[in-house]
């Protein structure tokens, strides 16, 4: 499985972006996609993850703000950002993890800069 996240950019605080994984190969294997993400200095931390049957979780801080959602028949998972803070700034990465085999895949990271 490879996954090719974009959707970065820079935009203003309160403001919204929605980032795309895009996943080639066996993306029906995949249990779980999340997106992750990591400030300079800060370890990575999970944001947002969804199953294949739709359950989704979201860290405390980014609820009432960011929502995931998988389009399987584009083999894609979106995170959509509203309400932009600066402390939202960093890059993001989907992570795909394949139960039946105890394998999990990166995407390369997407730069998301909140800034006025």
């Amino acid at each position: 499985v490879q996954l090719q996240a974009s959707g970065g950019g820079l935009v203003q605080p309160g403001g919204s972006l929605r980032l795309s994984c895009a996943a080639s190969g066996r993306f029906y294997t995949i249990s779980i996609v999340g997106w992750y993400r990591q400030a300079p200095g800060n370890q990575r931390e999970l944001v947002a993850s969804i199953t294949g049957g739709g359950i989704i979780n979201l860290v405390d801080s980014v609820k009432g703000r960011f929502t995931i959602s998988r389009n399987n028949a584009k083999n894609t998972v979106y995170l959509q950002m509203s309400g932009l803070k600066p402390e939202d700034t960093a890059v993001y990465y989907c992570r795909a993890f394949e139960a039946a085999t105890g394998n999990a895949y990166w995407g390369q990271g997407t730069q998301v800069t909140v800034s006025s």
